[in-house]
């Protein structure tokens, strides 16, 4: 019996993961810390999650056909989760139009003027909320939770401005709202940020479904519990540390955005500086800087490093020899 072989060249290892589906495993995990924020944070919230993710699809769609490509790629998802993760970055009484900003930077310059998804160098979302930091005070105009702001609210005249747990960490205080409010997200912040519970729910469910690996989220959030342990602040060391690790978008920094495959490294070496890194700094500017919350710009500054990580951290081809 005759039996014919097809060469080609390589890689031989084929598997049945597709970008559409590790996509779709992402969204599922994010669905948790989104809805506790529309329990908390009322049906504004979930507007700010629609606008934003219709944004950054449309942006997609709309920069496809502007530039003629042969294909669209809105089918991957990719926009989806980056419109979600985005809309998590925001506080409800920011302006809607924010999110119609925000997704259009998010997609079109930090994504597609790079080539597009696996080219881009910074995660969009933390990119683009980033350029949001032009209008400091919307973004950082907190709202109580079940403080239940009309759809089409004037943020400036309706919210309730209250502080976040970080701003009293950074004057050296335990927060009131308490560990337990702050595990379930009944705390002032951003939308999708407040639940450590719910992502870290999000982030199992990642982990099992083997769409991230444990290196990076853990090696970020110990960073920072052994530094503000270390260096806490007050007379509970350990209630000081707990309440850094819940606050602020810590959790949802270190599970979601900060394993983003495209902008993090490839090795398992490479991730664990990449999060030691990512914690570093982020508890640098908690404790130096004049913003309370580190997390984005901690991932952003690592972001721009990994090409020199995944450089001095690739593991020797088989059979090469030792360096003379």
């Amino acid at each position: 019996m005759n039996t014919s072989y097809v060469m080609s060249s390589s890689p031989h290892m084929r598997s049945d993961e597709t970008v559409t589906k590790i996509m779709r495993d992402v969204i599922i995990a994010l669905v948790p810390a989104g809805v506790i924020g529309v329990y908390f944070f009322g049906p504004r919230a979930l507007m700010h999650i629609i606008i934003t993710v219709a944004a950054c699809i449309a942006s997609e769609w709309a920069y496809n056909k502007i530039t003629k490509k042969g294909y669209n790629t809105i089918g991957d998802l990719s926009a989806v989760v980056t419109g979600i993760l985005l809309a998590y970055n925001l506080p409800v009484a920011a302006p809607l139009w924010i999110g119609l900003v925000g997704g259009a930077f998010a997609i079109i310059v930090v994504k597609q003027f790079f080539g597009g998804l696996g080219q881009n160098f910074m995660n969009p979302a933390l990119a683009a909320r980033a350029f949001l930091f032009s209008w400091a005070v919307i973004m950082t105009t907190w709202t109580a939770p079940h403080t239940v702001l009309p759809i089409f609210a004037t943020p400036a005249t309706d919210a309730i401005a209250t502080a976040t747990p970080l701003v009293a960490l950074k004057a050296g205080q335990i927060p009131d709202a308490g560990l337990f409010n702050l595990f379930i997200g009944n705390v002032g912040g951003c939308i999708g940020e407040t639940s450590a519970l719910c992502l870290l729910i999000g982030g199992a469910y990642l982990v099992i479904r083997k769409v991230i690996s444990v290196r990076i989220p853990l090696a970020f959030i110990l960073t920072v519990a052994v530094l503000t342990l270390i260096f806490a602040r007050g007379n509970n060391n350990l209630e000081f540390m707990l309440s850094h690790i819940l606050s602020g978008g810590l959790m949802l920094g270190a599970i979601f955005m900060a394993t983003d495959y495209a902008t993090s490294p490839v090795t398992k070496k490479g991730q664990i500086i990449f999060g030691i890194g990512c914690g570093l700094l982020t508890v640098f500017i908690r404790y130096f800087g004049s913003y309370p919350e580190g997390v984005s710009y901690s991932i952003l500054l690592m972001n721009a490093c990994v090409w020199l990580i995944d450089t001095h951290t690739k593991p020797k081809a088989f059979g090469e020899g030792a360096k003379k």
